[in-house]
């Protein structure tokens, strides 16, 4: 178990403007008592990356309601390239079948869609945290 919350940062990248999603899901994380980092819409890779690596945090949550989720490998290699392949990504929102698999495959922990259960994410999170910390141990 932690000794401290789980740190998450919780992003839209690309052009999707749609957040309403991940405010929701911010907001019930932190009354969950883990420490969230958001940020508002269209992000671009470069700065999630820089923004992941001065805040130290577990894991990132991208959401994607349009097609945004189809660039999260190239997030996934610049986390790798800037040396956070140990923190974990999630991605939520509207994911195709086809497109979940890709994910997955480029190194993405877990995919949620809509309808998931809040309290599975949380539960997810944690564990991926457990999984980072002890890796640094």
């Amino acid at each position: 178990m932690t000794t401290h919350p789980p740190k998450v940062l919780i992003t839209k990248i690309g052009f999707d403007g749609h957040d309403r999603g991940s405010r929701v899901v911010a907001s019930f994380l932190r009354d969950a008592g883990m420490e969230v980092v958001y940020t508002p819409p269209w992000q671009d890779i470069a700065a999630v990356v820089k923004l992941a690596m001065e805040e130290d945090v577990d894991v990132i949550g991208v959401s994607s309601l349009a097609t945004d989720h189809l660039i999260v490998p190239k997030l996934m290699r610049a986390l790798n390239e800037a040396g956070l392949k140990d923190v974990a990504v999630i991605v939520g929102g509207i994911v195709p079948d086809a497109d979940e698999a890709m994910l997955l495959d480029a190194g993405v922990a877990r995919v949620f869609h809509p309808g998931s259960a809040l309290d599975a994410i949380a539960a997810d999170i944690r564990r991926l945290t457990d999984a980072r910390r002890a890796l640094s141990v």
